[in-house]
């Protein structure tokens, strides 16, 4: 790659019209792109064009929904907004491009609570839907992102009393038996669709209420791992909203504890390492799901714990670990689902499990691991022919609707949170170097420039397959070589350069005085202090296991 390339990419990226080119200039989506002026240009392969598509199909999921101002809609054959995805882990995302939609959003749950404390578990244009829970990204923790990056205490002081009531309400009703657990009375209630997780189990709760279970049903109520770390993550957020809002946290935290206690009581099995459901029977329901996926993704387990969930599962190619992101099922599991073109949470990839799987990854420092999974998935979305639910873990063949906010999302997040500009709730800048010009399939570009506005300072990253540059405000900052993340504060002084390869990288940070020489490792955190490289830390790769 050449000098001339990057320049080329830098002179295209300058000029770039995003919002014009994907149509959506009247649009609020496209009101608020522009003010943060995020832009993507990619030379060769599809990757630029899919970006923009990206954008357009995004607008596509913007509207009202009873009465509401525009929100977010999960798209394609959902017509609504869910609790589970689109008010949570989709709005966080979104965010980051447009905060007011994600705000409006956020909102609009809390406007359709009930009097008993039940938020929905879906709004559409009919209304408010109460039949299930639905709970999988916890609620508290997107919004006390939401108010760490933008300011929005209106929005905490909103939001608190509403998510109070709610824990309540949970507490109250789905904890039948008294562990401590939060129950799963029905498939639904984990979104968890086709899933042999709840075989013989009914899709929703007893008669369409959800403070109710069938008790004709086997099985069910289930002490349900993913919802109880879902609420005991929940409640360290209250409890640090609580804090910040000049109430006493400690109460909340104490629970989060208990409700901790509760999940390896009841759901933890020592010997597999692995959370199930524990029935009414008081038997554990044995299958290997994405459960435990999402019981990372709420905080739960220190660091040698997620190593170890890496080794025997999550980076198993015999268990979660596909060519084309993580499975549903464990795929040496004879229940597993090889039919990605039905929503089946059986077996297929799904595109909200991939957006979940930050939360898991990067809280332990496995950003090397979380960059290495992504690529082949990065190459399969810029090759569809749309932006699907699932798909086929074998081919990266696109599965089941279209126009799906979820997939859409993660496309955006995977360009900027891999190879872009990413702004962070603690106000630190990621600039990351794993340029996408080594993807399979004819997706890979020759070079690419990514930018967006920070606080009124311009920020332009240009890369090709060997250097990264960054410019500010129109004057190279810094350089340094492909692979590597550089971390900064909001002026651009540079904290730190992070392994965001699967191998070590040996180069230059170069900055404006001076360059530092260094090779560094996966998932290596090297701080920069006074223009030199000081204390490193760093945890364990582990690559796809084949065993």
């Amino acid at each position: 790659m050449t000098e001339a390339e990057r320049a080329q990419a830098l002179r295209r990226l300058r000029s770039a019209e995003p919002v014009m080119r994907a149509g959506i200039t009247e649009s609020p989506l496209g009101v608020e792109l522009a003010a943060s002026a995020v832009r993507f240009v990619a030379l060769d392969g599809p990757l630029e064009e899919r970006w923009h598509a990206a954008l357009a199909e995004l607008d596509q999921c913007i509207r009202p929904l009873a009465g509401s101002a525009p929100v977010l809609n999960e798209g394609g054959v959902y017509h609504g907004s869910w609790l589970e995805s689109t008010g949570t882990i989709n709005v966080e995302v979104l965010a980051r491009f447009a905060p007011q939609l994600a705000r409006d959003t956020l909102l609009l749950f809390a406007q359709h609570q009930r009097d008993d404390g039940m938020i929905p578990y879906k709004v559409t244009a009919d209304g408010p839907g109460f039949s299930q829970i639905q709970i999988v990204t916890p609620l508290a923790r997107v919004v006390w992102r939401h108010f760490a990056s933008t300011g929005d205490r209106a929005l905490l002081q909103t939001m608190y009393p509403v998510m109070v009531r709610y824990d309540a309400w949970l507490a109250r009703y789905r904890d039948t038996r008294g562990t401590g657990a939060v129950e799963a009375f029905c498939t639904f209630d984990t979104g968890h669709d086709l899933s042999p997780r709840f075989w013989f189990a009914p899709d929703r709760a007893f008669r369409g209420d959800a403070r109710e279970y069938d008790p004709a049903a086997t099985g069910v109520p289930y002490a349900a791992p993913d919802l109880t770390a879902n609420v005991a993550c929940q409640r360290t957020y209250l409890g640090l909203i609580a804090d910040e809002l000049g109430e006493d946290g400690q109460p909340w935290r104490d629970a989060a504890q208990a409700s901790l206690d509760a999940l390896h009581e009841q759901c933890f099995d020592e010997d597999d390492g692995f959370y199930y459901d524990r029935d009414r029977s008081d038997r554990h329901v044995r299958i290997q799901t994405d459960v435990l996926a999402r019981v990372l993704a709420c905080e739960v387990g220190d660091e040698p714990f997620f190593a170890a969930s890496l080794r025997r599962y999550l980076m198993n190619t015999r268990k979660f670990l596909s060519h084309y992101g993580f499975t549903t099922v464990a795929m040496d599991d004879p229940r597993f689902d090889h039919d990605a073109s039905r929503n089946s949470w059986g077996g297929p990839v799904n595109f909200l499990a991939q957006l979940r799987a930050p939360d898991a990854f990067e809280r332990h420092g496995h950003v090397a691991e979380l960059a290495l999974t992504a690529s082949p998935v990065l190459a399969a979305l810029a090759v569809a022919d749309r932006f699907p639910q699932c798909l086929d873990p074998w081919s990266g063949a696109p599965g089941y609707t279209e126009v799906y906010s979820p997939s859409i999302l993660w496309f955006l997040d995977a360009v900027e949170r891999h190879g872009g500009v990413l702004v962070r709730p603690d106000r630190d800048l990621w600039f990351s170097g794993l340029t996408p010009t080594r993807l399979d399939h004819g997706a890979a570009a020759k070079a690419v420039g990514y930018a967006r506005t920070v606080d009124g300072v311009v920020w332009e990253q240009v890369a090709d397959d060997d250097l990264v540059e960054v410019h500010r405000d129109g004057v190279l900052a810094f350089s340094f070589p492909r692979g590597w993340r550089v971390v900064a504060d909001r002026t651009g002084a540079v904290r730190a350069v992070i392994g965001l390869a699967a191998q070590p990288v040996a180069g230059e940070l170069r900055l404006p005085t001076l360059a530092i020489a260094l090779t560094v490792s996966p998932n290596e955190r090297v701080a920069i202090d006074a223009g030199a490289a000081a204390e490193r830390v760093a945890v364990e790769f582990v690559g796809p296991v084949f065993a």
